[in-house]
């Protein structure tokens, strides 16, 4: 991709943009002139690119790196993915937080709420060109890293290629991330359409806005762009949305966004797309019949894939291959012992505190096990994720699902939030909470939370998972009243109470009676 083509995302061009671009991908920039030979050189400068970049510059042990960036520094979080999209959820959670008003005693008329959607899209613009400069080629300069933009190539086992420059590395990470995809679906490239790396750019809200893909990243803008004045209308191949969760946690955020007002469309499968004089036609079968489908513009959100093209892997014996992206062992080291990768280019969990922790590994593996100081696994990691959908829905561990494919017995403690006075009070009580532990242990195992602040619950539950805490442990944990995550004791204390057997309780009666 060009520097222009690129570029040509970030619109409008406008005074918060041309920030952003001063910072991730100066124009006026001049590459140094390469050290005689690097320590390491990364290529990628999204999330594991700088935290690796950053992380070993900051040993102060002298070391010399370089970090390579052909598009954007910050990579899909900052530019096209967790920061703009959040942002626009946000305001999109204010429109939910008024049409629910009513049920809270404040009088809000529909014809009253009012979304200036070229406001909201200029503070995203403003907020991400702000959170830019910890993710800037000056920052990064001036952390001693050698900042180059450019292609990088690998040329043999020991040298990479950018643009004049040529760089000696003794260990290299590669950290390239993963780029949007869309379906083969006849038209749908010639009738045009919009990712998360275009979306954004969006001055306009459409009025008719067509949803491809269930998952996360279709669940979250289906139901931002509804509330914020599209009629949306979410596609979904399988029967349920966000098909890696257990289905009464789906099935929570799809009654959500149908009463919101988006059209869920499950089982569907697109034949084609037409462009008209007045929009784009979408064709679609469901249920054995042939729908179609008039609408403005179409989001398509199906999936991700690895940028492995045009780094000449070949030359540096790295195995890999378009689908799942570099191959790499439990330790992140590629089939050449000297090159490591990390993040969206290689993992299965493509979310950006994943992406944090794999460069955490790398840093490790690559700078310190060679002088026997130990090796990190990514096995070890217990990675939690977040749908950030009103309300959220955020997982860790082992799912109900996942134990039933895997023949693990397990045993499951639900709270339903109308049992949990914070929620019943704020009148959210759509959701649960769900902690799986093991049979006749309090040993956790995984949890499901569907709630509105789910994604700041679970990190509760994640703690006592990587520190091998069990369910007793949360129990004698005091927690805030009233608080949402007060549900999560109640899960505790429920399993407490399980302890308490027929027969325990009539041995504790009796020592009662001769206590007495």
């Amino acid at each position: 991709m060009s520097s222009q083509s690129f570029i040509a995302f970030v619109s409008p061009a406008d005074s918060h943009n041309q920030l952003l671009i001063d910072r991730v991908h100066p124009q006026d920039w001049i590459n140094p002139e390469p050290a005689d030979c690097y320590d390491l050189v990364v290529i990628g400068a999204g999330t594991t690119g700088l935290v690796v970049a950053a992380g070993a510059t900051g040993l102060g042990l002298g070391l010399k790196v370089a970090l390579i960036e052909k598009q954007l520094m910050g990579g899909d979080c900052l530019n096209f993915g967790c920061v703009p999209s959040k942002a626009l959820i946000r305001s999109s959670r204010v429109i939910g937080e008024l049409q629910r008003a009513n049920t809270l005693g404040i009088q809000v008329a529909p014809e009253a709420i009012a979304v200036d959607f070229a406001a909201v899209m200029e503070r995203l613009r403003k907020v991400r060109a702000g959170m830019s400069v910890h993710d800037s080629a000056q920052r990064f300069q001036a952390l001693g890293v050698d900042v180059f933009l450019g292609q990088a190539c690998f040329c043999d086992r020991n040298t990479i290629q950018v643009g004049e420059a040529t760089l000696k590395f003794r260990k290299a990470v590669i950290a390239t991330g993963a780029r949007a995809t869309y379906p083969n679906i006849e038209g749908l490239e010639a009738s045009g359409f919009l990712t998360n790396e275009t979306v954004f750019s969006l001055s306009n809200c459409p009025r008719r806005l067509a949803v491809i893909g269930g998952g996360p990243i279709g669940c979250e803008l289906a139901q931002a762009f509804q509330r914020l004045g599209s009629q949306v209308t979410l596609f979904q191949r399988r029967s349920q949305l966000l098909p890696k969760e257990d289905f009464e946690a789906a099935e929570v955020i799809q009654n959500q966004l149908r009463a919101d007002g988006v059209q869920v469309c499950l089982s569907a499968e697109i034949t084609r797309i037409e462009r008209t004089a007045s929009g784009k036609l979408i064709t679609f079968r469901q249920e054995g019949r042939e729908s179609v489908l008039e609408v403005d513009e179409i989001l398509v959100g199906t999936g991700r894939s690895p940028n492995v093209q045009d780094l000449n892997l070949e030359a540096v014996g790295v195995d890999y291959d378009s689908v799942h992206g570099v191959k790499v062992n439990d330790y992140l080291q590629t089939t050449n012992p000297k090159i490591y990768a990390a993040g969206d280019v290689c993992s299965p969990w493509k979310f950006t505190h994943a992406a944090d922790a794999a460069a955490r590994i790398v840093i490790k593996n690559a700078l310190f096990s060679p002088f026997g100081l130990g090796k990190s696994k990514v096995s070890d990691l217990i990675i939690p994720r977040v749908t950030f959908t009103d309300p959220e829905v955020a997982h860790v561990g082992l799912s109900e699902t996942a134990a039933r494919h895997q023949g693990i017995a397990i045993a499951t403690i639900t709270i339903p939030l109308d049992q949990v006075d914070r929620t019943v009070l704020d009148g959210e009580t759509a959701g649960f909470i769900r902690i799986h532990h093991q049979p006749n242990s309090d040993k956790i195992l995984g949890a499901t939370i569907v709630a509105p602040h789910a994604g700041e619950m679970i990190s509760e539950v994640t703690t006592a998972i990587a520190n091998q805490l069990g369910m007793s442990a949360l129990s004698s944990v005091i927690h805030p009243y009233p608080t949402q995550a007060e549900g999560i004791k109640k899960a505790a204390d429920n399993y407490r109470r399980t302890l308490l057997t027929p027969m325990t309780k009539q041995l504790l009666k009796l020592l009662m009676i001769f206590s007495k």
